[in-house]
């Protein structure tokens, strides 16, 4: 991966075995070596064998940690899959300039678009845990990152179709319009705001012999329109398993159209500009860009 952020911070080994040495020294002997992974908000590096260590690259991602370590205690036992356990928060030092987590470690692949060992029941696995999530009653939560209804990414899912226009990118910009101008006539949700994760990307997602084994990376979930949520039908399951998907999660028609935006705004605004810096999130724009035209 290339640098993704103006602002980014540099991270290495060293930087996290001085952190740990500093703040948590009972894991500061354990080996460190840092994670391949297409996420855009964290540096992952693996400690030993049972923990990672979560370094924000930006300080908008630095602000989600506690967060995070409230909520995932309260959300794990009402999903069907393991979900991050916290078990350290660290504080700015050694130049690093935010607070970071130590989490445990979760055993599974990351999963990638189109390629699931069994799609159909993967479809299945993911239904069961939007379904549970949509479902946890835990009173008031924080708002969820695109929470808000579809039309507040007009303008920028706008601007970023005008500018893939004008690269290389072989699609059809008037197309993809198209498409999102049909996902904003959708009606609105007009139920009670619901826990959502609204960032179920693949790296986001672990597998294990053809099922979810995991679903990670909070830092976005919160309560608003579950149809963002329904993001898996475009950027990972295949066009056979969209459908068990669908009628697992039990999406009307709206819902649909407005999860289907999503994950073509998702695309669309990530593709520009990460196109040149990381590969895993650019394939998969590009992936949700043709399903999501292909209809």
């Amino acid at each position: 991966m290339g640098t993704m952020h103006a602002d980014e911070a540099e991270t290495d080994e060293d930087l996290v075995r001085r952190l740990l040495r500093g703040q948590f020294p009972q894991w500061a002997d354990l080996p460190v070596r840092r994670l391949e992974s297409g996420g855009t908000v964290n540096a992952i590096y693996r400690v030993g064998t049972g923990l990672t260590v979560r370094l924000p690259l930006t300080a908008g991602g630095a602000g989600t940690l506690e967060q995070e370590a409230y909520w995932l205690p309260r959300l794990a036992p009402l999903v069907p899959v393991p979900v991050p356990e916290v078990v350290g928060l660290g504080q700015a030092a050694e130049g690093y300039p935010w607070g970071w987590a130590v989490h445990r470690w979760i055993d599974g692949e990351v999963l990638v678009e189109g390629r699931a060992d069994a799609p159909e029941q993967l479809a299945r696995d993911l239904a069961a845990f939007v379904t549970a999530l949509r479902g946890a009653e835990l009173g008031a939560g924080p708002p969820a990152h695109r929470g808000e209804p579809l039309a507040a990414a007009d303008a920028e899912t706008r601007a970023a179709i005008e500018e893939l226009r004008h690269t290389d990118e072989p699609f059809d910009a008037d197309a993809a319009l198209a498409a999102w101008e049909e996902a904003l006539a959708a009606p609105g949700w007009t139920g009670e705001p619901r826990w959502i994760h609204s960032d179920l990307m693949p790296s986001n997602l672990l597998g294990a012999g053809g099922r979810l084994a995991a679903v990670i990376d909070f830092g976005t979930a919160g309560l608003g329109d579950p149809a963002v949520d329904l993001i898996p039908a475009w950027n990972l399951l295949p066009p056979a398993a969209r459908q068990v998907f669908r009628e697992a999660v039990d999406a009307d028609d709206a819902a649909w159209a407005r999860g289907r935006g999503w994950a073509l705004s998702m695309a669309v605004i990530q593709l520009p500009y990460y196109r040149r810096t990381n590969p895993v999130i650019s394939a998969n724009a590009r992936y949700v860009i043709r399903q999501v035209l292909a209809g």
